[in-house]
């Protein structure tokens, strides 16, 4: 069996995970009634075999959207989509997390509720970011993310019980794990992030304070699964959707400290590689973030081989890896992982919209017959 360390048991927290190919949560802006049907219970059953599938990045309320054909888990029609969902991934026996998300200020009033205006923790436009709206011809498109208003201090409890009725729904509907985004520039690395976090009230000002918000959603959401079957995804440095942070590798271990006080079930750390310039993580960074996080598994994402996640694991610098974009082209990627047999080639120009093609209609192995 080729890269057998990839194919051994991991505890995140109190689910035991039969492999260690883990798929990444992945926008693919399929559904232009936010719910989940037929067409997306198949694509997740097709990626049962992952050790776990954190599925795509879901709005917890309707002022969290920031993208066109994006799903959501705030209403009782997006909930009945996801049960099944989850059932046709249980029913080939996998695992799957729900991706708790809010855009915050990478957003538009197009897509908002009454052509309102996004919230942020400041008033204070990300620049250079851009969202995905549908314009008043129907043609879907990009457009620059707006000018956000601030959320007023009585505003933050509202925010933080969306997060738990999002889990209480994802609980309902049967999900294993929920993972809450805090990544990727949008609204809870807004708080946290020194550029985009101008508040003088308790969420503002102390790394503390800008971390305050983050860790009150993460207990909420524990208050539904139990910290042991939460996990939480971050992205030290990144530098996107104008996003600036000096205090980002100092964030990061606080964070990693505080998750771990709460027996956190698994820290994310991604890694982009579509981010403008690669972030390259330092072995000296991954280590004193595992010297502070013991509660759960470390993950960490981006431009991840086989090879290079067995390097992590054997170098107790990580516990595994998450897959994106092989995940998309290979439904059984474990299995070829497992194999060593080759690849299909994922088809960029059909990652984000259209319908089934580039999205369940790429071949398993035994279609191909070169095994």
């Amino acid at each position: 069996m080729a890269h057998s360390t990839l194919f051994t048991p991991l505890k995140l927290g109190s689910l035991e995970i039969p492999n260690r190919v883990i798929m990444a949560p992945l926008t693919r802006a399929r559904m232009p009634d936010r719910i989940p049907g037929d067409m997306h219970a198949t694509y997740y059953g097709q990626r049962a075999g992952a050790g776990l599938i954190i599925c795509e990045a879901t709005n917890v309320s309707p002022t969290a959207v920031g993208y066109v054909y994006t799903p959501g888990i705030w209403n009782d029609e997006q909930e009945a989509g996801w049960k099944h969902v989850v059932e046709a991934v249980h029913a080939r026996g996998g695992r799957i997390a729900m991706q708790l998300w809010h855009v915050g200020r990478v957003s538009n009033e197009r897509v908002q509720p009454n052509g309102q205006k996004p919230v942020a923790p400041s008033a204070i436009r990300g620049e250079g970011a851009q969202c995905f709206v549908e314009f008043e011809d129907g043609t879907a498109g990009r457009d620059d993310a707006a000018t956000p208003r601030a959320l007023e201090t009585e505003e933050i409890p509202e925010l933080v019980e969306s997060y738990r009725q999002a889990a209480l729904r994802s609980k309902r509907a049967g999900f294993d794990m929920v993972e809450v985004h805090a990544a990727n520039a949008y609204l809870l690395q807004q708080f946290m992030a020194t550029g985009s976090n101008q508040r003088t009230d308790r969420y503002g000002g102390s790394l503390e304070n800008r971390a305050r918000v983050v860790l009150e959603i993460v207990d909420a959401v524990a208050s539904v699964y139990g910290y042991d079957r939460v996990g939480i995804r971050m992205s030290p440095f990144i530098e996107i959707f104008g996003l600036k942070d000096d205090e980002s590798e100092a964030m990061m271990y606080y964070m990693a400290e505080q998750l771990n006080v709460r027996g956190l079930a698994y820290l994310h750390i991604n890694e982009p590689d579509w981010a403008g310039d690669d972030i390259h993580l330092t072995d000296d960074f991954r280590r004193a973030v595992r010297a502070r996080f013991r509660s759960g598994a470390l993950l960490f994402c981006g431009h991840y081989t086989p090879e290079r996640e067995e390097d992590l694991i054997e170098r107790g610098i990580g516990d595994a890896a998450v897959f994106g974009r092989p995940f998309i082209a290979n439904p059984d990627l474990p299995e070829r992982f497992r194999i060593g047999a080759a690849l299909n080639e994922p088809d960029p120009d059909t990652f984000y919209g259209g319908g089934a093609e580039g999205y369940i209609d790429y071949p398993f192995l035994e279609q191909q017959g070169d095994h």
